[in-house]
């Protein structure tokens, strides 16, 4: 047995004067867009098409004041393109080349804690903050596939996230370990780094020994934002024990309640503050001018599909191994096809929104259909009806940021840009402008209190 590693030093959330018990709900939603991929095609007139591309719609996305971009990552290529995984591009390459062509949106990089290690993430995102000016976020999650890129099994949920639990630990205590290590020479301006104040963590656990010191400068927000994904039990208190923003699939406001009670009441059991972690959704939503192009665009979705392909992206919902082939569209899935949710070893928060569908007695058709928006919340209708059903939401407290898609999709950014995002607007839920201090500051997250660092509590 490892030897038992020394308390971390806590940095919690902290109001400036006021109620250091309560953390406030921000007054408006935050927002994300997923990043703009710049993949080169063959048929591109330049190398830099796909880049000078991306650049653009960055730059439409700060212009709207959106909060921050958002990457997702798997680490496989999918051969039947089911989990959009295939020409995915590294979350923290593509986030550092935006940022320098973006002045004020925040940058989130989703890293996975099965299959890297955490002095190389903590050098990488704590670069990242660096050459934004401030603007990294991380996304902890455990990974559901890829392992066979790495030469290991899929450890079970449960070890993935006790490993995961140590990464985080191991960032935080390695960011707060080198304050005021830092100095800049007034007559050159040049930056020196004293090697001195640089702290080691001497961090022992199950899965890592990381002794330290982390070996490049404090970061601008003195620690990215910590985001984390997961929704099995497991998932569920690694968030409210650690994470300042929890990613979750909430479909119905019904469940989103149900999660975000389950999700605080862990974290006030763990000593957070009230309010904490926030609270982030994704809304696919498909947005029309009207009640009958709502409609109109909804049909032609459905005869878009490949019911075909269809069956195994659900199949894939499930937790992989179910056979739909041959089930007729128009009628429930049997029982005795449905997976026990603890004997699934993959996305188990996935699949138990899944499971539920399939037991409300929806149809093969209407499952596929679903599977299309993999258990996010889906909206459909004009730009007011929509930000009702967001308003709705915020109002009861279950979403703090909120991922808007429709960006660089010809069929929906007029809708978006023109109608839903001044429609929230004029709701005031969204920000019409950036504020200063960087991305933790404009999510509304408080400023990280002053906290002992790993070095003094060892030597204390």
């Amino acid at each position: 047995m490892p030897p038992k590693r020394p308390p971390l030093p806590s940095k919690r959330f902290d109001f400036k004067g006021e109620d250091p018990v309560t953390l406030t709900r921000p007054h408006r939603l935050k927002t994300l867009f997923g990043a703009p991929s710049f993949t080169h095609a063959e048929a591109d007139p330049s190398p830099r098409t796909g880049i000078d591309r991306a650049i653009e719609l960055a730059r439409k996305a700060e212009a709207l004041k959106i909060t921050g971009f958002f990457t997702a990552d798997l680490l496989q290529a999918d051969p039947e393109g089911l989990a959009g995984s295939t020409g995915v591009q590294d979350p923290l390459i593509t986030l550092a080349a935006l940022s320098q062509h973006t002045q004020h949106i925040g940058l989130v990089a989703t890293l996975s804690t099965t299959f890297y290690d955490p002095f190389n993430i903590a050098r990488l995102v704590g670069t990242l903050d660096h050459v934004s000016g401030g603007r990294a976020a991380w996304n902890a999650v455990t990974s559901s596939v890829g392992e066979e890129n790495f030469g290991t099994d899929l450890p079970s949920p449960e070890a993935r996230y006790e490993r995961a639990r140590e990464f985080i630990e191991i960032l935080n205590a390695l960011y707060d370990a080198n304050p005021g290590s830092v100095a800049r020479r007034t007559a050159s301006g040049s930056v020196v780094v004293d090697p001195k104040k640089l702290g080691r963590i001497d961090y022992k656990g199950k899965y890592f020994n990381v002794a330290g010191p982390l070996n490049i400068a404090p970061l601008p927000q003195g620690r990215p934002v910590q985001w984390q994904a997961g929704q099995s039990e497991a998932g569920i208190r690694l968030g409210a024990e650690l994470a300042e923003v929890v990613y979750t699939s909430q479909p119905t406001l019904e469940q989103a309640i149900a999660f975000v009670t389950r999700l605080r009441s862990l974290a006030r059991a763990a000593g957070r503050v009230e309010g904490a972690p926030f609270i982030m959704n994704s809304l696919h939503s498909v947005i029309g001018e009207s009640e009958a192009d709502t409609a109109r665009r909804l049909r032609e979705r459905a005869e878009r599909l490949d019911y075909d392909r269809g069956r195994l992206r659900l199949a894939d919902m499930l937790g992989g191994g179910v056979d739909l082939q041959g089930l007729p569209l128009d009628r429930p899935l049997p029982a005795s096809l449905l997976p026990e949710l603890d004997e699934v070893n993959r996305r188990r928060g996935r699949v138990e929104i899944f499971l539920g569908f399939a037991k409300q007695g929806l149809t093969l058709r209407e499952l596929i259909q679903r599977a299309e928006d993999t258990g996010h919340w889906h909206v459909a209708g004009t730009p007011e009806q929509i930000a009702a059903k967001v308003e709705e939401r915020f109002n009861a407290g279950v979403v703090n940021v909120l991922t808007l898609h429709g960006l660089g999709n010809p069929d929906q950014e007029d809708l978006l840009v023109n109608g839903l995002i001044p429609e929230l607007r004029k709701r005031n839920l969204l920000d019409d402008d950036y504020i200063e201090g960087g991305f933790r500051a404009n999510l509304g997250l408080p400023a990280l209190q002053d906290a002992q660092t790993w070095h003094a509590a060892r030597t204390a």
